[in-house]
C-alpha cells in the first residue's frame, strides 16, 4: 500500500497547474485588470507573511518599528491596487496607470531604503545575495518611476516570464513523478510485486530409534 501511495497521481496536478500558469501568463499581457489585481495581491501577501517572522527575528525595537511601518504602507498600497482593479475602468482612465506606476516604484524603493538603513545605521547583518537583491530593488524602483514606456504591459511580460519559469519547474517535477509512476506500473505488469510463494517444506519422516528398527515385527 505504501508503494502505491508513493507513486500516486500528483504529477497530473502538476501538469494541470503548469498549463494554468502559462495560460494566465499569456492572458495577463492582454488584461490590465488581471495585472493590476495580481500585483496588489502579491504585495499584500509579501507584506503580511513577513510580519511574524520579521518581528521575532529583529533584535532592536527601532528596527521592528521601521519595518512594521513599511509593511503597513505596503499592505495599504496592495489593497488599493486590488480595489482599483475591481472597481475602476483602467482602459479609459489614465490616472490609474500613473497610480500603479508610482505605487510600484515606491514599493521597490522603500524596500531597498529600509534594508540599507537597517544595515548601515543599525548594524543589521546580511548576506551577499540579499545585498544585491536590494540593490536591484532600489534600481528597479527608480527605473519604474522615470521610464516613459512603463505600463501594465511591461509588468504583464515580466509575469509571463515568471509564469513560464514556474510552469517549466512544475512540468519537470511532474515528468519525474510520471516517470516513477510508469516504472512502478511496469513492475506491476511484469509481476515483480506479487508475493512470492514460500516453498512447501517436505514432510519429514519421523526418525525411529535404531533399536526399534532392528526389533522384529510381531503379527
Amino acid at each position: 500500500m505504501s508503494e502505491k501511495l508513493k507513486y500516486g497521481y500528483g504529477w497530473v496536478l502538476k501538469f494541470i497547474l503548469a498549463a494554468i500558469l502559462v495560460g494566465i501568463g499569456i492572458y495577463m499581457i492582454f488584461a490590465n485588470e488581471v495585472v493590476y489585481t495580481i500585483t496588489g495581491v502579491a504585495i499584500v501577501a509579501f507584506s503580511i507573511f513577513r510580519v511574524v517572522p520579521l518581528m521575532k527575528s529583529l533584535n532592536r525595537e527601532v528596527l521592528r518599528t521601521i519595518n512594521l511601518i513599511e509593511i503597513i504602507f505596503d499592505t495599504l498600497i496592495g489593497g488599493v491596487m486590488i480595489y482599483i482593479a475591481l472597481t475602476r475602468d483602467l482602459e479609459n482612465e489614465a490616472i490609474w496607470g500613473y497610480i500603479y506606476r508610482y505605487a510600484l516604484a515606491f514599493f521597490f524603493y522603500a524596500r531597498g531604503l529600509v534594508f540599507f538603513n537597517s544595515v548601515v545605521f543599525f548594524g543589521e547583518k546580511t548576506e551577499i545575495p540579499k545585498f544585491w537583491v536590494h540593490i536591484a530593488a532600489l534600481t528597479l524602483g527608480a527605473v519604474i518611476a522615470v521610464l516613459p514606456g512603463f505600463d501594465y504591459g511591461s509588468v504583464g511580460i515580466f509575469l509571463l516570464f515568471i509564469s513560464v519559469i514556474g510552469a517549466a519547474y512544475l512540468g519537470y517535477d511532474g515528468f519525474g513523478g510520471y516517470k516513477k509512476y510508469r516504472e512502478y506500473a511496469k513492475t506491476l505488469n511484469e509481476g515483480k510485486t506479487k508475493d512470492k510463494q514460500k516453498p512447501v517444506e517436505e514432510e519429514k519422516r519421523p526418525i525411529l530409534d535404531k533399536e526399534e528398527e532392528k526389533r522384529p515385527y510381531v503379527n
